[in-house]
Parts: structure tokens; sequence; C-alpha cells
């Protein structure tokens, strides 16, 4: 296991600036994920690590060894497609075995490390099969094979479930990452689904414009993002605006359309008057009909439910707040399942946070 350490990485096209001054480390042995929408600079980057794409500036180390310019054949990393890219006229050994061939391994230690890679991801009986004669899931795992087989210091895995169905995507988040950590190999993983990132990665960095705009570990991204961007796109949330009205250590007191607010962890260098933006997740909302008890010591903002999706184990409530304040609350085994009414919104002041952006 290596670590891999990038430093002011930058990669121009004409005048049009992909990857713009990427500072990154990427501890060995980690399933490191580069998430972001599309555009962002995540997969020219990840080439940029295979050595598809020559950086405009910038260095990449494969632990001290220092790998920017060398071509991609020098760098030992193994790289599983978006499109699989198996050989249709070959077997799924064959096509396992390739980097082997080009690597001129002797065929019996050739055999056997094809028949550890395929046992490794579960397609040992499937050795004889063309790739026309497997589902997308099975391919996917023979791409997997094809890339672990050559013994990589770095593994690239560029969006390898999207070409996969929802329920076949859910089966394969656990597999990969079981394979990578029975494999111990240093494993970057480029994906626009935040799901698969939350569910996956030990570590991950947000994207935007080229640029990295937060590190760290999945869920301390999602619940205390550093910037209005970050906390939209890793999933659902409701933004409101604020004004600081107090603050007593690491507790604030917020001022908004919808009524007063509590925050709390969140009060280091925020002064009485500032602006701010609240974002507050949907599944840390409660609902309470109007003649029930409100949890105590929390924040409570009287509205009316205007609509109501019903998903099975939970329902999506549209809820109309004063000052014509729309915020969204996910119930889990939803029994508030009736006509539209009042209620009230409930909801600890540890779950607000604070964007002073």
């Amino acid at each position: 296991m290596l670590p891999v350490r990038i430093t002011s990485l930058s990669k121009h096209f004409g005048s049009t600036v992909a990857v713009d001054g990427v500072d990154l480390e990427i501890p060995a042995g980690a399933l490191f994920f580069l998430l972001g929408p599309s555009g962002c600079g995540k997969t020219t980057l990840l080439r940029m690590l295979a050595g598809f794409t020559d950086p405009t500036r910038g260095a990449i180390h494969f632990g001290e060894r220092e790998v920017t310019h060398l071509p991609a054949e020098q760098r030992n990393t193994g790289m599983c497609f978006q499109s699989y890219a198996l050989w249709p006229h070959m077997t799924v050994a064959q096509n396992v075995a390739f980097g082997l061939e080009v690597r001129h391994v002797p065929a019996l230690e050739k055999a056997r490390r094809v028949g550890e890679a395929l046992e490794l991801v579960q397609m040992g009986r499937y050795a004889a099969r063309k790739p026309n004669e497997l589902s997308g899931g099975q391919q996917q795992r023979v791409a997997l094979a094809r890339a672990l087989v050559i013994r990589p210091d770095l593994l690239l895995l560029d969006e390898p479930l999207s070409n996969l169905d929802a329920r076949l995507r859910l089966e394969m988040r656990g597999q990969i990452r079981s394979i990578c950590q029975q494999a111990k190999i240093t494993t970057v993983y480029v994906t626009h689904d935040q799901k698969e990132a939350l569910s996956m990665a030990d570590r991950m960095a947000v994207l935007r414009e080229g640029r990295v705009v937060q590190v760290g570990l999945p869920g301390d991204l999602y619940r205390r993002p550093g910037s209005r961007f970050v906390a939209d796109f890793l999933g659902e949330t409701n933004f409101l605006p604020a004004t600081v009205a107090g603050v007593a250590g690491d507790e604030l007191r917020l001022e908004t359309p919808a009524g007063p607010l509590q925050a709390r962890g969140v009060g280091e260098g925020l002064t009485v008057g500032r602006k701010v933006t609240c974002s507050i997740r949907p599944e840390a909302l409660r609902l309470v009909v109007n003649g029930s008890a409100a949890s105590a010591g929390g924040n409570v903002l009287a509205g009316r439910r205007q609509s109501l999706t019903y998903l099975g184990e939970m329902a999506q409530h549209e809820i109309r707040l004063a000052g014509d304040v729309a915020m969204k609350v996910f119930e889990l085994n939803p029994h508030l399942v009736g006509d539209e009414g009042d209620v009230r919104v409930t909801f600890d002041p540890a779950d607000v946070v604070v964007l002073a952006e």
C-alpha cells in the first residue's frame, strides 16, 4: 500500500481550465472518492493519475516517487473504465490475463494469478465464458479483476457502476468496497453519485469547476458541509436565510423569516449582525400536529402542510412556514398521511448548519 500526494496540479485545454491547482493527500490503502457534478474535473484528475493525460503544472507522487510526467506503463496503476472495455473475442480468463501477457509473466504464474483475481471477484466459474454471455454486473467484476491481477500500486475506478440498473448498483457497492479492502490497494474512485460516495468511501473530496472545495470523512461532509454548494450537492437540504442575533460560546441565536432559531456547535468566528445561511436536512426535522406536545429544548416553527408524497417507508412533506418559507420534511415510517393542516416543525439546534459564505 502506498500514499498518493497531489500538489498544485492543473490541466489546461487551450483556454479551458479543467483542473485548477488541486492539492490532495490520499492515505495508503484508502478507498478515496472524487465526487462532483459533470464537468468539475474529476475524470481529468483521474486520467492524470493514470498517466493518460499530462498535467500543465503541478506534481504527483506515489509514495516517495514522483510520477508527474511518467507514461502510464511505468506507473503500475490498474484502471477500471466506465464502459468496462472488455474484448468480446476473448474469454473472461483471457481478458483478465491480458495485462500479465504484456508484462511477460510466465505461464504458470499467470494462470495462478488469473485464478486468484477471478476468485476475489467471485467469477472463477465463468472463466471460459465470453463477455457477451455475462450480465452487466458480471462484466464489471471481470473488468475489476483485470485491473487487480497486475497487482497495481494504485487502483483507479472511473464511474464503474454508472451502466448498471439501480438494484445492481446497490449490490455492487458493497462488493467493490469488500474487494478493495481485501486487496489492500490504495484506490481512487470517480463518481457523481452522492449515495455511492457516502456509502463506500473512507475519505472523499468534493470538486467544483476544477477545484477541491472540501475533503474529509463522508459523515463529516454530510453533517458539517463547509459551503452551500457542498450542502446542496450531498443530498437534499433546506436553506434558510438568517441574521446572527446572539453568540454565547458555540451557541447562536438566529433571526429568520420563519421565526427565531438556535444553533449549537457553530459560533466560532461569527458576530452579531452577520448575515448567514442555515442548512437543515429534511430528515433532521420532525412534524408535530397542533395539540401534541413539541420536544423540549429544541427549535419549533409553526407552519402549514401543503403537500405530501407517500413512498411507503418514507413520506416527503412540503411545509409552508411563516414568512412564506418553504421547507421539506422527511418522515420515516409515516403516520401523518392525512389532509393538509397546521403543524409545527421541531429540530435540534445541533442539526442547524450555519454557512457564513
